[in-house]
């Protein structure tokens, strides 16, 4: 497995994703989103296997300023510009992601 989990230092599901693959002995490569931001080809990769809708965080007050942009690539834009409106934690393996804490499907990775 190549674990990377991508999240903000003070997010709580980001700290109890951590956790989880800390107590299964699992290493993983831990990104802060707010210091390292996520690149294009990461996010869409994400994007990918979880759909657009999947990883902006609705409650961020921002977030309903990208139901007014027309196109998925113009979101995305935004999106990488502005990492705080991520849902966390992203967690990847390889071409598999999920968005939130989901230890039913990191199980499944095992």
């Amino acid at each position: 497995m190549n674990i990377q989990i991508f999240g903000k230092s003070k997010c709580f599901d980001t700290k109890k994703a951590e956790r989880y693959f800390k107590e299964r002995r699992v290493k993983f490569q831990a990104v802060d989103l707010l210091k390292y931001g996520m690149s294009r080809g990461e996010l869409l990769s994400v994007i990918r296997a979880v759909g657009l809708e999947a990883v902006i965080d609705q409650k961020h007050p921002d977030a309903p300023l990208l139901n007014y942009l027309a196109y998925d690539d113009a979101k995305l834009e935004k999106l990488v510009e502005d990492p705080r409106l991520l849902k966390t934690p992203i967690v990847r393996n390889g071409k598999l992601a999920t968005v939130g804490y989901q230890p039913e499907v990191w199980k499944s990775w095992e």
